[in-house]
């Protein structure tokens, strides 16, 4: 992949249409899931499926409530069809070792979505972790399972099967540990710094069986060509959402001022937009919310004065707006986020305070692992 000069993506997820299968599959109502995460009923029916993190999160926050079974996400994360794999991950599959792996499909990651599949080491020990980088919320807890059964599934299939971790960290309060410790193989610590799954620092090394250079070369151009499609999207879309966001306040934007401002004719940015598959007045909506967002979380500007800073005729606009995009009241929707990040903001400040006592307390289970069961990921 290293051939495309690759620009960081904004706020935004590609979601695949597979998940609306899977979760058939798994009797899980998709209408109800859809309902309770303020999605359109045809969401999945969309030819390219694009969420903010905190339409992420609110997904398979509903996911998780929607479902009566406590080992959903567990058993999402688990994909025993290779069929079904993204190519990415196909790619970490046929690499080298689990660093390998891991590095892999971090990067493409990072260069896709504002997340970051983050490996630290401390004495003996790795640690894996899932990074929303634009969250302002606590990570639902069936992603924390999806995503870190689907990382141990990764490594479990590359060694077939010798993958065994030596604890599973939570944030939670304690909930379902036998479940969880059945899964994973190892012990659970609940009410933990972080959402990681902890190895043997050797085991980063480890060789896969499954190592394959001929298929990761084939799988390199698909790669590449969705990266390519991903950088002309942003070029464009990026280009107009930093134009509005210094030219939105007190006036309705038009595609005609925001092609001025970008030195080209309105026809020219209309075809470059269509050919990014995206619209100008989606943008608008995309940057307006941004916008929202931040300043009702980060100032105490007035609602009618955020009305008008987003380009909004009158207040009522913008409440409606707010409205369909939320569920919610701007001022609703303040309160209950500024307290979100507090809580959020307390949260980080404990975990730098117990940095440096993470590794004295890892030493004392260190000596305990046990085998899991193989797993294979999605």
């Amino acid at each position: 992949m290293s051939a495309t000069k690759v620009k960081v993506i904004g706020d935004r997820f590609k979601v695949s249409s597979l998940l609306a299968r899977r979760l058939g599959e798994h009797e899980v109502s998709l209408p109800a899931v859809l309902r309770r995460a303020g999605l359109p009923a045809g969401f999945f029916q969309q030819d390219k499926i694009y969420i903010t993190t905190a339409e992420l999160f609110a997904l398979w926050r509903a996911i998780g409530e929607t479902s009566t079974d406590p080992a959903i996400g567990l058993k999402l994360g688990t994909e025993p069809r290779f069929e079904r794999y993204h190519p990415a991950a196909i790619a970490a599959v046929c690499s080298r070792s689990f660093r390998d792996a891991l590095q892999r499909i971090g990067r493409y990651k990072k260069l896709t979505c504002p997340e970051e599949i983050r490996v630290r080491t401390s004495g003996d020990e790795a640690s894996v972790e899932f990074i929303y980088l634009q969250a302002d919320e606590l990570q639902p807890d069936v992603l924390v399972d999806l995503t870190l059964s689907w990382i141990l599934a990764l490594g479990r299939r590359g060694t077939d099967g010798q993958m065994a971790p030596l604890r599973l960290e939570l944030t939670r309060p304690a909930k379902n540990r036998e479940l969880l410790e059945s899964h994973f193989g190892c012990r659970v610590r609940f009410k933990a710094d972080r959402n990681g799954l902890i190895f043997r620092k050797a085991d980063l090394d480890r060789p896969f069986v499954t190592q394959n250079e001929e298929l990761l070369k084939a799988i390199g151009a698909q790669l590449e060509a969705e990266l390519q499609e991903r950088n002309a999207e942003a070029g464009v879309g990026e280009q107009v959402k930093h134009t509005l966001k210094h030219s939105m306040a007190g006036k309705r934007p038009t595609l005609q001022q925001v092609a001025r401002e970008l030195s080209m004719s309105a026809r020219t940015l209309q075809r470059r937009l269509t050919d990014a598959d995206i619209t100008f007045q989606q943008l608008v909506e995309e940057t307006r919310r941004a916008l929202a967002h931040h300043y009702l979380k980060h100032s105490t500007i007035e609602l009618n004065e955020a009305a008008f800073l987003l380009g909004y005729e009158d207040a009522n606009s913008f409440f409606r707006a707010f409205q369909a995009w939320e569920g919610t009241s701007p001022g609703e929707w303040r309160t209950r986020h500024r307290s979100a990040r507090s809580v959020t903001k307390s949260q980080s400040r404990r975990s730098s305070d117990s940095t440096a006592t993470l590794a004295s307390r890892a030493a004392s289970t260190a000596g305990r692992s046990t085998s899991g069961k193989s797993s294979r990921p999605r």
